[in-house]
């Protein structure tokens, strides 16, 4: 038995629907949850700067003597996860690969849509995977770059006239191409699973990134010993802003609210 924590870290609050899956498939193991809210989003920022943010929130976990990290966050996962991990003993998991995963035992068609951030876009990240597995696949981006702000600040559900009409616009170009398989590829987005299934019908598959790293983490780990596993958390800003956001991406309570960190000092 391995009692040590699992490290998660986001941008922000949607590394949390990676989290509850956790907690759903993994209830013995203790979590540690890293949100760099003061920075989010990761997205839109270059290479570099995003290289440096993930080597500050891998350190931060690294004091809490993990035994696992998974990256929640697409962006992370696209541009800095291969330097990072080897710059690391611990193992550390994205969500980039298993949701391509996912997404191959999905389609029938072989028509597979990706909308994310515009860094993991332009990374090409899941193109390569994807076609790398699988040459006949064809695959279609669609960066995103307002979905993070809209999930932040609560505009999630159908009936919100922002959120239906940003989604729509981001959705048209992938929905032309008849794709039967849409991967989520940002953390954030399962939380717009119910405006996102509305736009592309019944007939597309979704996949949520954040959900899949959380399945492939499982079979990495020595198990904890059989108890009721707790989840710390911490923001890099506003951690009543994310105790107040985070029971909606977690569907349920928290074990504890939420700590304000220096992320700068790591």
């Amino acid at each position: 038995m391995d009692n040590r924590p699992i490290g998660v870290f986001d941008s922000g609050v949607g590394g949390l629907t990676a989290v509850r899956r956790l907690h759903e498939i993994l209830p013995h193991e203790d979590i540690i949850y890293f949100g760099d809210t003061g920075r989010v989003p990761y997205g839109t920022r270059s290479a570099e700067t995003i290289l440096k943010y993930t080597r500050q929130d891998v350190r931060f976990l690294r004091k809490f003597d993990i035994k696992a990290i998974v990256v929640a966050c697409n962006t992370v996962s696209a541009t800095a996860l291969d330097i990072v991990a080897n710059e690391t003993d611990v193992p550390m998991i994205g969500v980039v690969w298993p949701a391509c995963a996912a997404a191959r035992a999905a389609t029938k068609t072989g028509r597979i849509g990706v909308i994310g951030t515009p860094a993991t876009v332009r990374s090409g990240v899941y193109d390569r995977m994807l076609k790398a597995a699988d040459p006949s696949l064809a695959v279609f981006m669609q960066p995103c770059p307002l979905l993070v702000p809209l999930v932040e600040n609560g505009r999630v559900h159908c009936g919100d006239i922002v959120a239906e009409t940003v989604v729509r616009e981001y959705l048209a170009p992938i929905k032309a191409q008849n794709v039967d398989t849409l991967i989520l590829a940002c953390t954030h987005y399962p939380l717009l699973s119910e405006v996102v299934a509305a736009e592309m019908g019944e007939n597309v598959t979704l996949i949520d990134s954040g959900a899949a790293a959380a399945e492939s983490v499982r079979g990495m780990l020595v198990p904890a010993e059989e108890r009721q596993g707790k989840t710390r958390y911490f923001v890099s800003d506003d951690p009543q802003g994310f105790n107040q956001l985070a029971p909606g991406f977690l569907n349920g309570s928290l074990d504890f609210p939420a700590e304000q960190v220096d992320i700068d000092a790591y």
